[in-house]
């Protein structure tokens, strides 16, 4: 019934000028039409370009679907135009909720369609050379996702900001001790000052252990002898440190390792108490640090190891507060008026927008169980940590590895410099997205996905009918 609504919509909409002129006052507002009305008639018009959107969700965000050209089945497709073009947009409701289109830059703006196959349209002389945009114009949609761009006259588009990677890896999650006894281990960290990938067009300048956000995860036992040598790149601006909550020491190791930019800093300690643990740089001040990327992970297993599961993940979350909005190009400045005010422009896993959802990709087969372990950088948001789609067998509350695990769990909390892990069993393919259920994060960039792949499973969970769109709960 859906396909059918929306052909029918399609072809009102492709029929050309003659059916769709007289009909403009129901499908919408013509602004810089281009031919006058005479009296007493409709509009017309005979546009140079017609493009066709249609509203829909994808990926968790609403978004605007190309149905026509080469760019049929993009998400929020950019528009080309010539300059002095007479362009037409149509707009096809495919979801059911309420939406508008709207180009603000040439003041056309389209009425609002609520029914799932309703459309409207609006027309335009695209009369300047330049790099546009064209939204919905409700409410929060935009922040959603409905945000595309329009560029006229073969402009050129501002050079997209490119980064290093600094995403790092779920799958580093190291080699399990086993029934090993203690020893002696030597780590190796490195601070370093990079620009690196913040998102799509957007770079942010990150401070950093062994150029990545998380650093490495590191994996000993309790009673091991660990020795940590911490560098401060050559070339960086500040003095950076190592505070590992594991360590029973000052500062957890921070007191002796402030290393000026070019020297090392080092100390030794025992892995006194078994745990999952965040460590961070603790310079002053310590939460800018922070938050531009200096934390990781510290997994001290118990004696006899971690029981064995088929997947192991490394997952932490971070803020970056930045004086550009989010979702603002190109290179985005720390603010420390946002850092004190607790107004992170960006949240995210494993260092990146993308890191989760498109740089790495998390995958489990059906019948297999998987162990997450996740910790939140901070500096000052608590983490309501949950896989949508799923539920956690068991939770190790406060990442407490030798007390009995929690059962049945939906969503459980991390507060800031705090750590949990995870297990559960995947009995179905589909894909489940992690997040942190204060879910106006995931506006924010907060977002992974775990790929389930394998055979379908009917006795756990089967549908008669297709989904019409990943709403992501």
């Amino acid at each position: 019934m859906k396909r059918t609504m929306i052909s029918q919509a399609l072809m009102a909409l492709v029929m050309g000028t003659a059916a769709l002129a007289p009909a403009m006052a129901q499908h919408g507002t013509a602004h810089g039409a281009a031919a006058a009305p005479a009296a007493g008639s409709a509009v017309q018009y005979r546009p140079d370009v017609t493009f066709t959107l249609r509203t829909d969700i994808a990926d968790g965000k609403l978004v605007f679907i190309s149905e026509s050209g080469a760019t049929k089945g993009t998400a929020n497709p950019t528009l080309n135009v010539a300059e002095g073009a007479i362009v037409q947009i149509n707009l096809v409701n495919g979801d059911g909720a309420t939406h508008d289109v709207s180009v603000p830059d040439f003041n056309a703006k389209s009425n609002q369609i609520n029914a799932k196959g309703s459309s409207t349209s609006i027309v335009f002389k695209a009369d300047k050379k330049g790099v546009f945009t064209y939204i919905c114009t409700l409410p929060g949609h935009v922040a959603a996702g409905m945000i595309g761009k329009i560029i006229v006259g073969g402009a050129v588009a501002a050079p997209v900001a490119k980064g290093a990677d600094i995403s790092q890896s779920p799958y580093a999650v190291g080699t399990p001790v086993g029934a090993r006894g203690p020893k002696k281990l030597t780590v190796n960290l490195e601070t370093t000052e990079i620009a690196g990938q913040l998102a799509d067009g957007t770079t942010y300048r990150y401070w950093t252990f062994n150029n990545k956000v998380p650093g490495p995860f590191l994996r000993v036992r309790v009673g091991d002898t660990v020795e940590v040598n911490m560098a401060n790149a050559k070339d960086s601006h500040m003095i950076h440190s190592v505070d590992f909550h594991a360590v029973t020491g000052p500062g957890g190791g921070a007191a002796v390792t402030q290393a000026a930019p070019g020297s090392t800093k080092s100390f030794t300690f025992k892995a006194l108490n078994p745990g999952l643990y965040v460590y961070h740089c603790a310079t002053p001040m310590v939460a800018q640090h922070i938050s531009n990327g200096m934390y990781g992970m510290i997994l001290v297993e118990p004696e006899g190891g971690l029981a064995k599961v088929d997947r192991e993940f490394y997952v932490m979350q971070g803020e970056i507060y930045t004086a550009q909005r989010h979702g603002t190009q190109g290179e985005a400045e720390f603010s420390l008026e946002k850092l004190l005010n607790e107004q992170p422009e960006h949240l995210m896993f494993n260092g990146s927008h993308d890191a989760l959802t498109k740089t790495h990709r998390m995958e489990a087969k059906v019948g297999e169980t998987v162990r997450i372990f996740f910790g939140v950088g901070g500096p000052n948001l608590t983490s309501s940590f949950h896989v949508i789609g799923e539920v956690f067998d068991r939770v190790y509350s406060q990442a407490d590895l030798t007390s009995p695990p929690a059962k049945n769990v939906q969503t459980t909390l991390v507060p800031p410099g705090g750590a949990t892990m995870v297990e559960f069993k995947v009995e179905v393919p589909g894909r489940y997205i992690l997040v942190d259920h204060a879910l106006s994060r995931m506006e924010k960039g907060l977002a992974g996905f775990l790929h389930v792949v394998g055979k379908e499973n009917p006795d756990v969970f089967r549908t008669a009918s297709k989904p019409d769109a990943d709403s992501g709960h």
